[in-house]
């Protein structure tokens, strides 16, 4: 039978299985493979088809008052009629909280509102197609777009058609809202709960909350459900952090000198865009401006006094706050995603801002697999789902939101919950479905441990300032290889990273390490005989020896293929005089060695190295699952700097003294990779 034959007939099957009101589960098909199989093609009917309300009523700027007096203003769409009046029957609430402003929304909401030009553009999106040239990576970021990013990021209008009320709020201090900006801290927390509580007891609420959004929107969902308001009964967070400081603010203690500054130049510039409709009225908010001249620019002052003071004793305190572990600005952007008992669908990749805590929220959500899902695309900041709605592929996520609240807030019983409930893009490999990740992994998933060591033997296969082995078995030689600060950083993964994916656009730095490389120490594998699967988080073990009081120590592993093309699978990084681990939190082999070392990235806690004198580090990368297909090699790439994704504050710099590193490699004390693997590898 033809594809699009049997498509259709399963779509037509879909929409009478799947009415407006919930279905039973003698109807409902299972869900099977990435793409879940019958199921997924009638959720994404669901999503595309004939909705139960033709229009859409908006009210804007709607006042909503917290427990201090401060003033948030959210728009609120609701259903409605075909002309134009909202609907009486009550329904679950999507909340959206976003400090990007709803101005960015209405942008796009107004684009989907006229009809024909959001499916239109949606369709071009998904037609433009630049793979096998140098700039595939354009594909991925335009495919993202119509693969229900932007539905996911501003307003759903197919969700709100189909019977609910979307709600999208600037937080305190950004948009139209009053007060200073809190940044994801206790008080923004706290209006984050307020706000759900106000959701539910609106006269057009059934009492049902669910949130939605992207990044910052999506680490605030992770924050919420964290203190169990009563009405929030879902969440579908999109790139979401849960540990803010080592996620992107100074990962190993290498400030994100590159996104940082730009994210919020961003922000502090949309604050100040007024309210132009209440001053054609008359109805300015003159409290609103009194709030943006007392808080002009949120700690953008914070950023230039790490920048601009050479000694510890000066910087401004609020710099010491945000990198001290026991700080109350530490705590407040310390997630704890062992609180959360809601059902909860997370979406990242691999190369993402927060990729470090996305799997680790999955996995430290105690509710059931199913409750909980985790999907991981090979995908940077801005191009999450550009692998999405074919056959074989995911839904896109637009689809799978839909699903996802209408399983939990209308319990319509579509099968979501039993899709999954891991889904994961394997870097050189396809899409697989499995029912845990890392140490959640079942048994016969899981992968094994090995040590991978670092030989100065020459491997012959890469340009670098020393092209090394890596190798299963210890070798004998004692040497110490040197390499110094660059710039070649600024073509790499890590760049690419830290825009969000923009710079990945240009594959010889998304997806090819080999300009890096030029300034780096590598140590590569023998080719592998058979596919070999990695799968978890993944530890560097080194052997160093400073120049100076301190040094920064960046790591990756990577796939090479017989080509020669060095792509990324994960990255780390570590300040050397931040080194001290935090043991409760970090993981271990069954050999002793770390899995998962958690630096305290802590200036309280920081040991200055002495110049000459050897200094163990061992430096996290999170989480991954890739295959490495026969006749490629691992390779381990080490850098002494990873400039413009990190730069460490000027103190620190300072005490660099952009002086050589050196790996010490000794067979008494010899350094290595901690590699969870799995297949024939050989080595």
């Amino acid at each position: 039978m033809p594809y699009a034959f049997r498509a259709a007939v399963v779509v037509t099957a879909a929409i009478v299985a799947l009415p407006f009101f919930a279905g039973t589960s003698s109807a409902t098909p299972e869900p099977t493979g990435p793409d879940g199989g019958a199921a997924g093609v009638a959720w994404t009917a669901a999503e595309d088809g004939p909705q139960q309300y033709p229009n859409i009523h908006i009210d804007w700027d709607v006042p909503i008052t917290m427990s201090d007096g401060t003033v948030l203003k959210g728009n609120v769409y609701r259903p409605a009629d075909p002309a134009g009046h909202p609907i009486d029957t009550r329904t679950p609430v999507v909340l959206n909280m976003t400090p990007y402003t709803k101005l960015v929304s209405n942008l796009a909401d107004h684009a989907g509102s006229i009809p024909g030009l959001s499916d239109a553009l949606l369709n071009l999106f998904r037609q433009i197609d630049l793979s096998g040239t140098p700039l595939s990576g354009v594909t991925d970021l335009t495919k993202a777009f119509g693969g229900g990013e932007l539905r996911d990021f501003a307003v759903d209008r197919k969700l709100v058609e189909s019977g609910y009320t979307q709600v999208v709020v600037d937080v305190r201090g950004t948009g139209f809202s009053q007060g200073d900006w809190d940044m994801l801290r206790q008080r923004e927390q706290q209006d984050t709960v307020e706000t759900i509580d106000w959701a539910a007891r609106q006269p057009w609420s059934d009492g049902k909350v669910g949130m939605n959004g992207l990044s910052y929107s999506g680490i605030n969902q992770v924050q919420a459900a964290e203190k169990h308001p009563p009405a929030l009964k879902a969440i579908f967070p999109v790139v979401p952090g849960s540990d803010l400081v080592d996620d992107v603010l100074a990962p190993g203690g290498g400030f994100g000198f590159n996104f940082i500054p730009l994210w919020l130049s961003a922000i502090n510039g949309l604050k100040w865009v007024p309210d132009v409709q209440s001053l054609l009225t008359g109805k300015f908010d003159t409290r609103w401006l009194n709030d943006r001249v007392g808080d002009p620019y949120t700690y953008m002052d914070v950023l230039l006094s790490a920048y601009s003071r050479t000694r510890m004793q000066d910087l401004d305190p609020r710099v010491r706050q945000m990198l001290t572990d026991f700080s109350s600005e530490r705590r407040a952007w310390l997630g704890d995603p062992g609180r959360i008992q809601i059902p909860t669908f997370v979406t990242g990749g691999w190369h993402d801002l927060f990729t470090y805590s996305e799997s680790k929220i999955y996995n430290e959500i105690p509710v059931a697999p199913g409750h909980k899902q985790l999907l991981m695309g090979n995908t940077y900041h801005l191009n999450s789902g550009s692998e999405s709605g074919k056959p074989g592929l995911p839904p896109r996520l637009d689809v799978l939101q839909r699903a996802w609240f209408d399983k939990w807030l209308k319990g319509i019983d579509n099968g979501i919950d039993r899709y999954g409930p891991v889904t994961l893009r394997e870097q050189g490999g396809g899409w697989v479905t499995q029912g845990g990740f890392g140490p959640s992994a079942p048994a016969d998933e899981r992968s094994k441990y090995r040590r991978m060591y670092l030989s100065a033997r020459r491997s012959g296969t890469a340009s670098s300032v020393w092209d090394g082995s890596l190798s299963g078995t210890l070798t004998g030689e004692t040497t110490r290889m040197s390499v110094a600060p660059g710039l070649t950083t600024l073509c790499s993964n890590d760049a690419a990273q830290a825009t969000a994916g923009v710079l990945a656009v240009i594959d010889a730095c998304g997806k090819d390490s080999r300009i890096a490389e030029t300034n780096a120490l590598t140590f590569t594998s023998a080719p592998v005989p058979g596919q070999t699967t990695i799968s978890g988080p993944i530890a560097i073990h080194l052997e160093t020896v400073q120049d100076a009081a301190d040094g920064y120590w960046v790591a990756t592993v990577n796939d090479v293929a017989p080509d020669g093309q060095s792509t990324v699978l994960s990255s780390g990084q570590l300040m050397a005089s931040l080194r001290q681990i935090d043991d409760a939190h970090s993981s271990r082999s069954a050999n002793g060695d770390y899995t998962d070392p958690r630096a305290y990235t802590s200036l309280d806690r920081r040991q200055p190295t002495v110049p000459g004198v050897p200094t163990t580090l061992d430096i996290a990368l999170p989480a991954t699952r890739a295959v490495l297909a026969p006749g490629h090699r691992l390779r381990v790439d080490v850098f002494a700097g990873n400039f413009p994704k990190g730069l460490p504050i000027l103190p620190m710099l300072v005490d660099t003294g952009l002086r050589p590193e050196h790996v010490q490699l000794d067979p008494r004390n010899p350094s290595f990779v901690n590699i969870p693997v799995r297949g024939d590898d050989g080595w």
